[in-house]
């Protein structure tokens, strides 16, 4: 059986062009002086941390993957959970923040466990929704291991609900993305919800 590939659009590669000459006017048009001394040096500080923070548009996902999927005689689920993730919120660019809980049941092919990590900061590290995100990393998961099925759970709080807006710091938001066995058996799902549960 030919293996699948996650196709990600990505949008033109547009690094040469600096945003600390925009984030200058942006900071005088708050009212502020970005000529005053601890401003002096915001926008070059702002360019870097953006580029870093949506640093997951550039990620190559199979590179990142390459050497990492092994076959192996396994058909169990593996799971990984409490894996935190930081992502900016694409409405208002603010930060939504959590952990997800990752799980798949293998079918004779398993991934290296540092790479699920790092698969969610992939796409993490992009202007998000949550319901996205957590579709993006459970369908990569599928369309590379084939496995017979993968749940995600994401647990996010979202700075434009609690600094702005309805100004709720102690709301979470909660998504999932079922696939395969996760969606089509119950037990299989049950398992799945009842180990994230378990500390």
């Amino acid at each position: 059986m030919s293996q699948k590939k996650t196709v990600v659009k990505m949008p033109a590669r547009v690094q040469t062009a600096s945003i600390a000459p925009q984030m200058e006017q942006i900071i005088r048009a708050l009212g502020e002086d970005p000529s005053r001394e601890g401003l002096l040096q915001t926008p070059e500080r702002v360019d870097k941390a953006l580029r870093f923070l949506t640093s997951g548009y550039h990620t190559d996902i199979d590179k990142l993957l390459n050497n990492a999927i092994y076959h192996v005689d396994y058909d169990e689920m593996v799971m990984v959970k409490d894996i935190e993730f930081f992502s900016m919120c694409e409405h208002h660019m603010l930060p939504f923040y959590g952990k997800m809980h990752v799980g798949y049941l293998a079918k004779s092919k398993v991934i290296g466990l540092s790479k699920i990590p790092r698969i969610i900061d992939a796409f993490a590290r992009r202007l998000q929704i949550q319901e996205r995100l957590t579709q993006q990393v459970a369908h990569c998961l599928m369309d590379n291991l084939e496995p017979y099925g993968v749940g995600v759970v994401c647990e996010a709080q979202h700075f434009c609900m609690m600094m702005r807006g309805v100004e709720k710091q102690h709301s979470g938001t909660v998504t999932s993305a079922m696939l395969g066995a996760f969606r089509d058996q119950k037990q299989t799902r049950d398992e799945f919800l009842a180990l994230i549960k378990t500390r």
